[in-house]
C-alpha cells in the first residue's frame, strides 16, 4: 500500500541534521509519531495514528548525502527560515 504523507496547509516541513548520531530527519507533519517502517537500509518512516508519514529518518546520512549543501528546485516558497548550525 502506498505511503501517505499527512501535511496540513500551516505546518512546516523541517530538515533537521543531529551530528552526534549522523542523522537527517524530515519532520512533514506536526503529528506524533505512533509507528516507524525502515523502507530501506538506514532510511526510515514514521507515521501517525491515521498511518500518514510525519518524518522521514536517514540514518549514517553524511555517507550517502552532501550536507554542506541544499538545493531548491520549484517550490512555490512563502518564507524560507534558515538557522544557524549549533556548534557541538
Amino acid at each position: 500500500m502506498p505511503a501517505v504523507f499527512a501535511r496540513e496547509r500551516n505546518e512546516n516541513m523541517v530538515l533537521q541534521y543531529y551530528q552526534d548520531t549522523d542523522m537527517l530527519y524530515i519532520k512533514l507533519a506536526d503529528s506524533v509519531s505512533r509507528d516507524s517502517e525502515e523502507i530501506s537500509p538506514g532510511v526510515v518512516l514514521d507515521y501517525d495514528e491515521n498511518n500518514r508519514v510525519v518524518g522521514v529518518e536517514i540514518e549514517d546520512a553524511s555517507k550517502s548525502i552532501d550536507l554542506s549543501r541544499l538545493e531548491l528546485k520549484s517550490l512555490p516558497l512563502v518564507n524560507l527560515i534558515l538557522s544557524e548550525r549549533v556548534p557541538a
